[in-house]
């Protein structure tokens, strides 16, 4: 499956809506620096985002920052994704991620199908660190211009990747990941508003996730 820089930013908080993404998806994405300094957590603020797609149905996406936590004395962030048809039915999940090099270090979800909070393992996947790093040497900046978005007015940087196939405007007054708007084939994705005072939809203690448990439940349903 081909992925694009915004894709690979999106799929880090939306894949918990699918668990078997969960255990392909590498812990580690790419080091600084370059268009890795996108990642701008600021505890308490986030984005809410509308993508607009070509044959005119429209999405909408949320990234904020929870809290912060020092994880092997590392300087890490939890972030909170969100993503579904509209700003009020956003489905979420939440990633203690690290500043300096964009590591996820844990990955919290709600289960579709139990409504229990849920905390994944985190894969640690070479391949997947390696494919990160190639995936960041792919983009130039191409300068910096205002950019108006429902949200408001933005001086941004321009980044653009090097086929020609997505671009993005990112400004470090967005935090987490520093998004104005974005380009990626037939969709474009605009910021519609700055959220201050961030709160937590996936509050309370998770539950770890036991695969071997999970197996013999399913069992006992099947027999």
């Amino acid at each position: 499956m081909k992925r694009t820089f915004v894709g690979l930013l999106v799929l880090v908080g939306c894949f918990s809506l699918s668990p078997a993404s969960n255990a392909q998806f590498g812990a580690n994405l790419f080091s600084k620096p370059n268009i890795a300094d996108v990642f701008h957590p600021v505890v308490g603020q986030g984005a809410l985002y509308e993508e607009q797609h070509k044959d005119g149905t429209k999405t909408a996406m949320e990234m904020s920052v929870l809290g912060k936590e020092t994880p092997d004395g590392q300087e890490a962030y939890w972030v909170q994704f969100g993503r579904g048809e509209s700003s009020d039915q956003l489905k979420y999940s939440k990633l203690l991620i690290t500043k300096e090099k964009f590591e996820v270090k844990r990955m919290i979800f709600m289960s579709p199908k139990s409504s229990q909070l849920m905390e994944f393992p985190v894969p640690q996947s070479q391949a997947a660190k390696q494919k990160f790093e190639e995936e960041k040497e792919k983009w130039h900046k191409v300068g910096t211009e205002p950019v108006v978005v429902p949200a408001g007015t933005f001086l941004c940087d321009h980044w653009a990747k090097d086929d020609g196939t997505e671009e993005i405007w990112a400004s470090s007054k967005i935090s987490p990941l520093s998004m104005v708007k974005s380009k990626r084939g037939d969709t474009t994705t605009v910021l519609v508003k700055v959220i201050s005072g961030a709160t937590d939809h996936l509050p309370g203690t998770p539950m770890k996730f036991d695969p071997q448990a999970m197996r013999q439940q399913r069992q006992k349903q099947n027999q």
